[in-house]
Formats: C-alpha cells, sequence, structure tokens
C-alpha cells in the first residue's frame, strides 16, 4: 500500500521531499554501519529448496468489497460482466494481498480492512485458487513510510505492553483465518517500514525496540503455522543503499524474517521506469547475495493513462524478478489494479471508469 494521501491527493512534491530526507539519513547511517557479507538473519532462513519455484504474480485488492458495495461494476475486456477476481485470473494473476487495519473506520477508501472483512475477501479468493498474503499495517489506517501511527487502543502502551499487543493481534488474525480454512501462504510483519513502525516506539531511531517488536510478529505468525512465510518490506525497491542500510541494521539487530520485500513505484519518484529498472535489478540480486534471503516485489504501480508504458514497466519489472538467480525473485505484485480512479481517485490502477480492465494488467499473462 503506497501513501494513500500521496496517491489521492497528489502532494507529490511535498512526500518527494520528504522521502527524500529519509533517504539522506538512510545513506548516512549506511556509511557508518559494517559491511554485512551473505548469511541468515535469525532464525527466519530459506535455503533454496525450500522455495517454490512457481513465480507469484499477484495483486493487492484489498478496496475490492467496497468498491463492490458501492455499485462499481466489473466487465472482461470483451464487455461482459464478470467477478473481478475471474478476470484477474484471466490476466495471469495467481496470487491476492489483503491489508488488515486495526480497528478501521467506515471511510470507503481508508478504513475496512478489518479482521472479518479480511476472512470473508480472503476465503472467496481462496476458493478461486488464489494464494494468499496478509499485510499488517499494526494501525487503524494507512501505514507507510511517512505514516506509522499506533492504533488508538494501544497509543498509551509502552514497549513491554506493544509487544504483548503485537503478538496477540497477529496471532488473533491469523488464528481465525486458519480456523476457518484459510492458512496464508506469507504474512508481511509491517507494511513499508523503511522509518519502523508503530512510532515513536518502533521507529529505527530506537531499532532495539523495533527489533522486538518485528520477532513478537514473526513469533506469532510461526505459533500459528510455521509454513507461513514472513516478510518485512520497505519501499523504493531500486534504491540500494536505502536497501542495505534498512536491512544490514536489521542483521546487526537479529530480526528474524523469512523474505525481503520491496516497492517499486517510478511514478512516485518523477521517473520514467527505464531510468531506474536496472537498479531494481541490481538491488534484487544484491539483498540475495548479502542476505542470502529471496526477494519480492510485494507493490508495484503504474499511470493508470500511460497503459503502455505500464504495460512496459510491468514485463520489464516481471522479467528483472524472475531472473533472480536460484529461483529467489518469488513474484511482482500490483497495489489495487482494480481501484479505478472514478471509484477510489487513485492514479495508477490497471482499471478504466467503464468497469474494464486496461492492457497493463495483460502484463502478467
Amino acid at each position: 500500500m503506497k501513501r494513500y494521501i500521496k496517491k489521492v491527493l497528489g502532494f507529490g512534491f511535498i512526500m518527494m521531499a520528504i522521502l527524500a530526507s529519509i533517504n539522506s539519513a538512510s545513506k548516512s547511517k549506511s556509511e557508518v554501519l559494517p559491511a554485512v557479507g551473505s548469511g541468515t538473519t535469525g532464525s527466519g532462513t530459506n535455503s533454496p529448496s525450500e522455495i517454490d519455484t512457481t513465480f507469484f504474480k499477484g495483486a493487492d485488492i484489498s478496496w475490492l468489497p467496497q468498491m463492490e458495495a458501492t455499485g462499481f461494476k466489473f466487465y472482461d475486456e470483451n464487455g461482459k460482466a464478470a467477478d473481478c477476481l475471474d478476470i484477474l485470473k484471466d490476466n495471469g494473476i495467481n496470487a491476492i494481498r489483503l491489508r488488515v487495519f486495526v480497528h478501521p473506520s467506515d471511510d470507503k477508501i481508508s478504513g475496512h480492512c478489518s479482521t472479518a472483512e479480511t476472512l470473508a475477501l480472503a476465503k472467496r479468493c481462496l476458493a478461486k485458487g488464489f494464494k494468499i498474503m496478509i499485510d499488517f499495517h499494526y494501525s487503524d489506517s494507512w501505514a507507510d513510510p511517512s505514516h506509522q501511527n499506533k492504533p488508538a487502543v494501544w497509543q498509551n502502551d509502552d514497549l513491554t505492553t506493544l509487544l504483548q499487543d503485537v503478538y496477540d493481534y497477529t496471532y488473533h488474525v491469523l488464528d481465525t483465518l486458519k480456523s476457518q480454512g484459510v492458512t496464508p501462504t506469507w504474512v508481511q510483519v509491517g507494511n513499508e517500514i523503511t522509518g519502523g513502525m508503530l512510532w515513536p516506539t518502533g521507529s529505527t531511531d530506537n531499532w532495539p525496540a523495533l527489533s522486538k517488536l518485528l520477532n513478537k510478529g514473526y513469533a506469532a505468525t510461526k505459533a500459528v503455522d510455521p509454513s507461513i512465510k514472513v516478510i518485512v518490506h520497505i519501499d523504493q525497491g531500486n534504491n540500494n543503499s536505502r536497501s542495505r542500510w534498512f536491512y544490514d541494521s536489521a542483521k546487526a539487530n537479529n530480526v528474524n524474517y523469512d523474505i525481503i520485500g520491496l516497492s517499486y513505484y517510478p511514478f512516485w519518484l518523477n521517473q520514467d521506469y527505464t531510468e531506474n529498472v536496472n537498479d531494481l535489478n541490481n538491488n534484487l540480486n544484491d539483498m540475495v547475495s548479502r542476505y542470502n534471503k529471496p526477494v519480492m516485489v510485494v507493490e508495484v504501480g503504474g499511470a493508470d493513462m500511460a497503459v503502455q508504458n505500464t504495460y512496459d514497466m510491468l514485463k520489464a519489472v516481471i522479467k528483472t524478478t524472475a531472473a533472480v538467480p536460484g529461483n529467489r525473485g518469488l513474484g511482482v505484485f500490483y497495489w489495487e489494479p482494480e481501484g479505478a480512479r472514478s471509484w477510489s481517485e487513485y492514479k495508477l490502477s490497471c482499471w478504466q471508469s467503464d468497469g474494464k480492465p486496461t492492457k497493463a494488467l495483460s502484463a502478467f499473462k
């Protein structure tokens, strides 16, 4: 989930300035951290033999229930009314990512995604044959590099209490899903946590606290089902110095996780993908060799009005990720391809106001 205020209200230049300041700080920190060679972090190790060689082409579609509830109709490329999930599947999507908020509002854009709502959509997706990823924001609404607000009910909790909050909440959501026949393939402990999560307690200004919070999410996930793979996710997947700074710090603080998750949005960097897709390629390969972890692009998106360019960008990102040696580039997930601008005001979907997908979605075929 990219930052919604940025996406919808268009404060692109303001947000780029914020991200630039974070990036500048990241670079300065990386300069004083020792180099880290190939190896594992904590107990969440994946040897090449443990990795499913299926390449996952995914989509975060957490808006879908509200789109349907408010009357948005979906049609295939031939104009025939269809279930959005069937359209996605026909275009090559084989995995679905769903965000979950702690106590969300009823706002159609920035709310919903409660445990019950996530369970209902996850069951529906599983019935269609999709693999499931659950993305914990640990907030009542959007979490991203500029917003990592504690849920209101956790607002005054100290670190000790927050650690229990994270464990209990993570366990409850996943146990609820599993008890209803939905065991996710992947779980994200936090969303775009480049600056940490559950601010200010879990900020990257306090890595010892952040590492404990992340490890509680990991432990709760594995307690529900050890087979679930845990992802730790940051933004700007083309930015190697930023990535090294974060995952070096995670290693130094013994953070447990299984997969490195990255976002890649050239649009929000005010660049064309041709300017930085090679940087993405280099970073994906560096992450695998440096930390001995598989990688996944868990968010990607391109401008809805630049259909051919977005199609070409997706093809390049899929090719780049799939080419990571040893089948360790696990997949690429589009963030809200179905979230048509006419409904969401979001500029980076793969859907038109007439309810049909654009050509860009077919890049996943």
